[in-house]
């Protein structure tokens, strides 16, 4: 599949603006915190009253450009984001469906209070009857078999827990803000299909659009920093090797695979699947096949 990638320099407002109407599936984005962060040529360090109108004027055009059948995932740090929903419900009339919980394992440190170990998302749909949710592409192993379970595996729920994406991490980028591109993975899976549109009005280092080239759906993003811009073309240029992070729970090996047709079954079509975009870690996969079930399968007998 061909898959169209557009880089937008300029103010993701006036840049929304020039979209028409309901051309776009599926909207996943991370917009400034209001935290006082240095992204180069801006920082966001708005008064309180002018980052609710900043955030009212873009989710009013992130509304019109999303299709009927459209949903939104926007990233906000808890000071605003009870603001943010209220835009999102009350005033722009969307239809809530989740609050996800982002928890990783490190982060900022405090010694009067406690430490801050998440990031809130929200997500909404244009229409609480009609959206696109693919939950067979989102699941997540069992922890064990029984015949009354989806073994395609479970709802991976609104908790996600995914590592950040480390100073040390090859893929790590000068952003300060960068996202794991597992929990884009996750959110472009499950909200669009294959040639759909994926917005990012504030696409920094350009995660979302990195994985949009992989998951086969036309991707947009803005950025007003030419700085970004940039970086993220040169990050979609490299090869790929996988994404930078994973659910830990896709290497999970559920309990209670005993016979031996139904287990190589399992760990074929679990292994397709994670060689798709994290080839990586099959390898550890197939360990812990070994070692929970003293069963080994060669890593290239599995694909034939």
């Amino acid at each position: 599949m061909d898959v169209n990638i557009s880089i937008i320099c300029g103010d993701a407002v006036e840049e929304l603006k020039k979209i028409p109407s309901e051309s776009v599936d599926l909207i996943a984005t991370d917009p400034p915190y209001n935290l006082g962060k240095d992204y180069g040529n801006n920082s966001d360090a708005l008064e309180y009253d002018d980052f609710f109108a900043f955030s009212r004027g873009w989710l009013t055009e992130a509304k019109r450009v999303l299709a009927g059948d459209g949903t939104i995932y926007v990233f906000m740090g808890v000071r605003h984001i009870s603001h943010v929903y209220d835009i999102l419900e009350r005033e722009l009339g969307m239809a809530f469906n989740s609050w996800i919980t982002w928890h990783y394992t490190q982060g900022i440190g405090k010694t009067r209070g406690f430490s801050p170990r998440h990031d809130d998302i929200l997500m909404f749909t244009k229409s609480s009857a009609k959206f696109t949710f693919n939950l067979d592409d989102v699941r997540v192993p069992q922890k064990a078999y029984r015949a009354r379970n989806n073994m395609e595996g479970a709802n991976p729920g609104n908790v996600w827990e995914f590592s950040h994406v480390h100073f040390c991490n090859r893929d790590r980028t000068s952003h300060p803000t960068q996202k794991p591109e597992a929990l884009f993975e996750r959110m472009i899976l499950a909200s669009s299909n294959p040639g759909d549109t994926v917005l990012d009005p504030f696409v920094g280092s350009g995660t979302s659009l990195r994985v949009c080239q992989q998951l086969g759906r036309h991707g947009i993003g803005i950025d007003v920093n030419p700085e970004y811009a940039e970086m993220t073309r040169e990050r979609l240029a490299k090869p790929f090797t996988g994404f930078d992070s994973i659910d830990k729970r896709m290497l999970r090996v559920p309990d209670g695979l005993n016979d031996a047709a139904l287990l190589e079954d399992y760990v074929k079509k679990h292994a397709d699947r994670l060689m798709k975009t994290h080839p990586g870690t099959v390898g550890d996969f197939l360990k812990e096949v070994e070692r929970k079930y003293n069963y080994k399968i060669e890593y290239g007998r599995i694909f034939e």
